[in-house]
């Protein structure tokens, strides 16, 4: 679809919606542009024709931020495979993943975390968000997210993180993580802070992991300092209360 034409029908619905736009910090108006197949016939093949559609709603957090999520890593399911559809926003990933999350919660977990297919040890996202970690403390903390690989989804938020973080003067990194190195991380204090995000998460605190492998909290548990700065300077942005360096922000009405 041509980005013109894309942003013309964002801008059409906000307009037509404004008075359903939240006015508290952390709130939005969610957007969901979508496709779907709506050619007649049956058979397994690429659609000829698709209908798009754009819905909105109003939403809050996915999670609470003042409350560190606990989650369970996954090495029974994956959520996708080197050459399949991992770095595409489909709908079907979502799928994949009902049946982990059942599992996560049966552990007691609010959500899962996902390792790679196939060497069954590189940290990837966890559900429907990428997942950062923060090594070391103050202004010579690094703040680094598993590397794009072809599985993973390359999340406008995850960038905006790399950008928002890069501003507030810390080093970033994109890596590859085994849990191995996330457990023995926290062990040794070196690994200070988890969050994921994503675009109804925003940034949500990560404190306890769990998995076939045990259990481990990262520092005492709670949201930690530099996760909670980059929330709300990314919050900041996206409600005009602290400049746009990036030009990220479009003014509709």
């Amino acid at each position: 679809m041509p980005e013109a034409l894309f942003l013309e029908t964002v801008e059409a619905l906000i307009k037509q919606d404004a008075g359903w736009v939240p006015n508290k910090v952390g709130e939005s108006l969610y957007i969901r542009p979508f496709m779907i197949a709506t050619e007649v016939g049956l058979g397994v093949r690429p659609t000829n024709k698709a209908t798009y559609i754009l819905i909105a709603t109003p939403a809050g957090a996915y999670f609470d931020p003042s409350k560190a999520v606990s989650v369970w890593i996954s090495t029974e399911y994956v959520r996708a495979v080197q050459g399949g559809t991992g770095e595409a926003k489909c709908g079907g990933n979502y799928a994949a993943s009902l049946v982990a999350q059942k599992a996560a919660a049966q552990e007691g977990c609010d959500q899962v975390v996902w390792i790679d297919a196939k060497e069954r040890k590189w940290v990837e996202e966890m559900g429907g968000m990428n997942l950062y970690f923060v090594k070391g403390i103050g202004a010579e903390a690094r703040v680094i997210t598993p590397k794009l690989t072809g599985t993973l989804l390359p999340g406008i938020t995850r960038d905006s993180i790399l950008s928002v973080a890069k501003d507030l003067g810390y080093k970033t990194e994109e890596v590859m993580l085994s849990i191995d190195d996330w457990r023995d991380g926290v062990a040794s204090g070196e690994i200070t802070e988890i969050f994921a995000c994503g675009t109804a998460a925003v940034v949500s605190p990560v404190g306890t992991a769990k998995s076939n492998m045990g259990t481990w909290v990262t520092g005492d548990g709670q949201p930690g300092v530099i996760t909670m700065q980059i929330r709300n300077h990314l919050l900041a942005i996206q409600h005009g209360t602290t400049p746009d360096k990036h030009s990220w922000v479009r003014k509709v009405c």
